[in-house]
């Protein structure tokens, strides 16, 4: 687990520049908000988390992978991430932040991406 990256992740790196091309810019990983949102447009008060599917158990077939070994801990592990995320979610929703959720598994759709950049010009 220490290999896992926090930050940089290619999954990451996909949705900057697709928000880039479209003009949006934003600030990295801000620690004074809740959850250090991975992407904070305070122009359009959006915060946009890019969230590993496995890591943060997404409906998908890559996020619903059970782990084979230490099933429990993983289970565990998954589970309070889920809830950490949506605490993190409604704390920042109180503070007047809109917030957005990009999945792993959405950033190989670039089309999905650019509906993304245009729903956040829009606002």
């Amino acid at each position: 687990m220490k290999r896992v990256r926090r930050q940089d992740t290619a999954p990451e790196m996909l949705v900057r520049r697709a928000l880039h091309t479209a003009g949006l810019r934003y600030r990295l990983h801000v620690r004074g908000l809740p959850g250090s949102p991975d992407l904070v447009l305070p122009r359009r008060a959006t915060v946009v988390f890019v969230h590993g599917c496995f890591w943060h158990g997404h409906d998908c077939r890559h996020g619903s992978v059970q782990a084979k070994t230490n099933a429990a801990f993983w289970q565990a592990k998954i589970e309070a991430n889920r809830e950490r995320d949506t605490r993190q979610c409604l704390a920042l929703e109180a503070l007047g932040w809109r917030v957005e959720t990009v999945w792993e598994c959405q950033c190989k759709d670039r089309p999905q991406l650019q509906r993304l950049a245009v729903s956040l010009l829009a606002r």
